[in-house]
């Protein structure tokens, strides 16, 4: 069969049959015969002649071979709309601008996310501006109790809060809460692997919730399940290599092929679809046999490896879909994480789906959503151990780790390595380095942060320290 087609190729370029069947008998394809160097042209040569060689030579090499220029398109004339920009904080309501005047007229301020909690859980109620003033005074004194006192050394108060239980956490991987086949990266690993802004968690798990419509449906569910989890064609089918004919042997198990959902003329497109099989492939008998359009056992071997390898169905990167039933609605959890692909999924709830993948929880929906990220990953971690942290203190750690713009890890990579004290940033790592290249472009170093201070020996400019007071003594009499 692979003779014919490479006889008919030939014979297509306007050569005769005699001299095509004696290049194609000695092993001489058309490809080959296009891409010969000098010692395989002379070989052909003696084979055939010199004068049948040009005439090969001048129809096989006759057009360019290489890339088809593509033909450039006029540029389209450019339109500017307005774009409006988005609302990002809410207009005040009658309510809320009530309490604002009343704390006006009281001399005093709260938070704006205080006081919309205040008028979310009170608007409406039946309350006198004598009640509402008690409860402004009260909420004022709480805030004030809670406030940070000024040059206080946040930045060290929360890497002891976090640092001190970090030493009593654990250094396993556990199993999924409730889903035993499924491992996750817990403990101080988790909590590593949050700060150090991990490209890829070594546990990637995502949580895939449905709407409201689909969470109770359980055939639903498992469709959808299906077309998350990532399936091969070696996954539904087993797969031979026949050396006589030439052609690789696809024959396709018909119960778990029920189980994923997929039917034989959809892995027929697919592999004729598929990189280095395309149109290949014909359905004989109950299975698929994928044909070799060379004779070569090297080109055979490889159709069967890209077979083998070749995507039926799910989203790349999601190797095992899990269902879970969670207070009475039923949630998918993945073995591997691919946010963008899975919210474009019908039935998928996308306010509530997400994955413990920072990063990928970045590019697809940015930097704010990153920060809530590493503050819940980093607040359960710390819980699932019985370790309770403030959770401002996990806040300043994931303000700090996105107020670029985008998500650095706190080492010598990220916000450590770009500290502007060259004596901070030789004291963490790599010292001799940092010095050196400081005294070559000449870096002045102000000694403003606490460990440049404490390195030279005078006080810190925290606490009583960030304040200089001198006191004059009053004058006595007569002097």
């Amino acid at each position: 069969m692979a003779t014919k087609n490479a006889l008919e190729v030939f014979k297509s370029r306007g050569l005769d049959e005699k001299t095509s069947e004696k290049l194609i008998e000695n092993g001489y394809t058309y490809t080959k015969v296009a891409r010969a160097n000098e010692k395989t042209l002379r070989e052909i040569e003696k084979l055939i002649g010199e004068k049948k060689l040009k005439q090969i030579l001048s129809v096989v090499r006759s057009k360019d071979r290489g890339p088809k220029k593509k033909k450039e398109k006029p540029l389209k004339a450019i339109t500017l709309t307005k774009m409006e920009l988005p609302v990002k904080v809410e207009k005040p309501t009658k309510f809320e601008d009530k309490l604002t005047k009343m704390l006006e007229g009281m001399n005093k301020k709260l938070p704006w996310s205080v006081m919309h909690e205040i008028a979310i859980r009170l608007d409406g109620a039946n309350i006198s501006d004598k009640m509402l003033k008690k409860i402004l005074e009260t909420t004022h004194e709480r805030c004030q109790v809670h406030a940070v006192d000024p040059s206080e050394s946040v930045g060290i108060l929360a890497a002891q809060s976090i640092g001190e239980p970090g030493t009593q956490m654990t250094m396993r991987t556990f199993h999924y809460a409730g889903v035993a086949e499924m491992n996750v990266t817990l403990g101080l690993p988790r909590l590593i692997e949050i700060v150090d802004a991990r490209r890829v968690p070594s546990t990637p798990i995502m949580e895939i919730h449905l709407e409201v419509s689909s969470e109770d449906d359980l055939e639903k569910v498992r469709a959808i399940a299906s077309n998350i989890e990532l399936t091969n064609l070696i996954d539904i089918a087993d797969i031979e290599t026949d050396i006589n004919t030439m052609e690789v042997l696809v024959k396709l198990d018909k119960r778990k092929m029920e189980r994923k959902n997929i039917t034989p003329e959809e892995v027929l497109r697919k592999l004729n679809k598929a990189k280095g099989l395309k149109g290949l492939a014909e359905m004989r008998e109950s299975m698929i046999v994928i044909k070799c359009d060379e004779p070569s056992y090297k080109k055979l071997q490889k159709i069967s490896e890209d077979a083998k390898s070749s995507q039926i169905k799910g989203i790349d990167g999601i190797n095992r879909a899990v269902i879970r039933k969670l207070g009475g609605r039923y949630v998918v959890y993945t073995e591997g994480s691919n946010l963008e692909k899975v919210l474009m999924i019908d039935h998928v709830d996308r306010s509530k789906t997400t994955t413990n993948s920072i990063l990928e929880i970045y590019e697809v929906l940015g930097v704010e959503a990153a920060r809530n990220s590493i503050i819940n990953e980093a607040s359960k971690t710390l819980e699932e151990q019985g370790l309770t942290v403030d959770i401002r203190h996990i806040m300043l750690v994931a303000d700090l780790m996105t107020n670029d713009g985008d998500v650095k890890a706190i080492g010598r990579h990220g916000i450590s390595g770009r500290k502007s004290s060259v004596l901070a940033r030789a004291a963490f790592e790599i010292t001799s380095t940092h010095l050196l290249r400081a005294a070559i472009i000449g870096e002045v170093d102000p000694l403003e942060g606490v460990v440049e201070n404490i390195i030279v020996g005078q006080p810190v400019t925290v606490g009583t320290g960030a304040v200089n007071l001198v006191w004059a003594p009053p004058k006595k009499d007569g002097e």
